[in-house]
């Protein structure tokens, strides 16, 4: 009796480790399974149009007397005006700036030889939707430099910088472009997946990466002086395998 029970008992333990053997040989497989994944990433590129433009036209004059400067500035400032609007730009478009007439001799560390005591200085902002013909008008500009008129920055940069433009319409078109990255993800994981043997499972991470935002001429960064600008955006997907 006693040895019968101790084959009973001997083989109840040896079926508790096999069944415990079992129950750890499949955790184990599923720990496998669910560690498997693929990461891939989804590109896409688009390019657009800008939708608005701000051109900043600026003049300088220079004399020996303020009030002549003063008024030479104002002069310019009023054929700048009357330029633009016969480009068709209304007055809600355009925004003059304050005119300013520097005295040289009144400066810290002044020198009394310069030719010119008074530098002036006066700006005029377009700011528009109507990007074109902004693009447009500052390929026309050439009646104003034959008029006499010194283009150039309030400090004297030297020729006209040309119109800046921008796309305020960003988020219009940011999420279809994220849309377009993550279809070319999973496009490439389903192929990924396919040719491993394995089914696609759900989405394990995601980073929709940032969009770069760069001109078409080039420069590794938008400056502003392109008015066809060109958006890339790399996300980044884990998918579990299954």
């Amino acid at each position: 009796m006693n040895t019968l029970s101790r084959i009973l008992a001997a083989l109840l333990v040896a079926a508790g480790l096999a069944l415990a053997g079992f129950a750890v040989s499949q955790g184990l497989e599923r720990f496998r399974m669910s560690d498997r994944s693929v990461t891939v990433k989804g590109l896409a590129e688009k390019e657009v149009e800008s939708d608005f433009a701000i051109w900043t036209i600026g003049f300088r004059r220079a004399g020996v007397e303020f009030g002549a400067v003063q008024q030479a500035l104002s002069a310019d400032r009023d054929k700048v005006l009357a330029f633009l609007k016969a480009q068709g730009f209304t007055d809600a478009e355009l925004e003059p700036k304050p005119l300013q007439v520097q005295d040289l001799l009144a400066r810290e560390y002044a020198q009394g030889n310069v030719p010119f005591r008074f530098n002036g200085s006066g700006q005029v902002l377009v700011k528009s939707a109507r990007v074109k013909d902004v693009e447009k008008a500052a390929l026309a500009v050439d009646p104003l430099i034959q008029a006499g008129m010194q283009l150039g920055g309030a400090e004297g940069e030297g020729a006209n910088s040309g119109p800046r433009y921008q796309l305020r319409g960003f988020n219009d078109i940011k999420a279809p472009l994220l849309a377009e990255a993550t279809r070319n993800a999973r496009e490439q994981a389903d192929k990924f997946a396919t040719e491993a043997g394995a089914s696609l499972g759900p989405l394990k991470n995601a980073n929709q990466g940032a969009i770069r935002i760069t001109g078409d001429d080039g420069n590794d960064f938008d400056d502003g002086s392109s008015r066809t600008k060109r958006l890339r955006v790399v996300s980044t997907f884990e998918y579990e395998l299954r």
